[in-house]
């Protein structure tokens, strides 16, 4: 869900607008996803105690960090140089890490558990592919109709999902 949502804030942006650059996120989306799923699983409980302390922090500083730029270009009436194409780039794989390190946690639960990680990978993976592509395709369905309106939405989005990832690993 939360490579959903960031997918319907990017489409509203507008700056994913073409094949190529869809195709990427949500080809990156749905690898991320499934690759920390079995990062997860290999890395076993042996580090879990490590990650566990900051992961969420992480996330949040990720996704504050894109979403805000997302702000300042909704609000500028201008062409900006932030997030022109957030599929490629850095901007990409910070989208991709931080929508995915709650799937290590998932790979390491899995560990314990002692269940095999290949088949789930790849659904996870493939779920995640087609949600990001449900929520470009309604993401460009907004942003044309609400226009830089929807790309300040969709910066509060991802700010919002930084906070509830952290509010949900301390509760």
């Amino acid at each position: 869900m939360d490579s959903f949502t960031v997918s319907l804030g990017i489409g509203t942006s507008g700056r994913a607008n073409h094949r190529r650059a869809r195709f990427r996120l949500i080809f990156h989306f749905g690898l991320f996803q499934a690759g920390m799923t079995i990062v997860g699983w290999f890395a076993g409980s042996t580090i879990a105690e490590y990650i566990q302390t900051f992961d969420h922090w992480l996330a949040m500083a990720l996704l504050t960090y894109v979403g805000l730029n997302m702000i300042r270009s909704g609000l500028n009436s201008g062409i900006t140089n932030y997030l022109v194409d957030p599929s490629k780039g850095k901007y990409l794989i910070i989208l991709s890490l931080a929508t995915s390190i709650d799937a290590m946690a998932v790979g390491l639960s899995m560990v314990m558990l002692d269940q095999p990680w290949l088949f789930p990978a790849i659904i996870i993976g493939l779920v995640t592919w087609g949600f990001s592509s449900i929520g470009l395709f309604a993401g460009d369905r907004f942003g044309q109709e609400f226009g830089k309106r929807m790309e300040v939405l969709g910066g509060i989005i991802l700010i919002g999902i930084g906070i509830r990832v952290v509010i949900t690993h301390i509760f």
